[in-house]
């Protein structure tokens, strides 16, 4: 997916700033049922908060990566535990990026 522009990303985050988490990562990790129920929702949704339930910082950074590559998807914020990520749908889109 190609780097979205700053005014880009402060939209997405003003549309994501309300939204409650779709995928929830617990202690198993993200695994390929986590990754399959993503893909579902990016689809669907476009932008997609999730919550990771885990304590280490390298950790959620790994399982951040590892979202955007499997997906396609690219992390518009990052706040502690919970990451808001965006992936157009070329099919149906449903946010229009200014």
């Amino acid at each position: 997916m190609p780097d979205l522009r700053s005014r880009q990303v402060r939209y997405l985050r003003s549309l994501g700033h309300h939204l409650k988490p779709v995928v929830m990562i617990g202690d198993a990790g993200l695994t390929e049922a986590v990754l399959a129920e993503l893909d579902a929702a990016l689809t669907h949704h476009e932008l997609v908060k999730v919550r990771m339930r885990v304590g280490h910082r390298p950790t959620r950074d790994r399982m951040v990566a590892t979202m955007e590559q499997r997906t396609g998807c690219s992390a518009v914020q990052r706040l502690g535990h919970t990451t808001l990520l965006y992936r157009r749908n070329p099919e149906n889109p449903r946010i229009r990026l200014p």
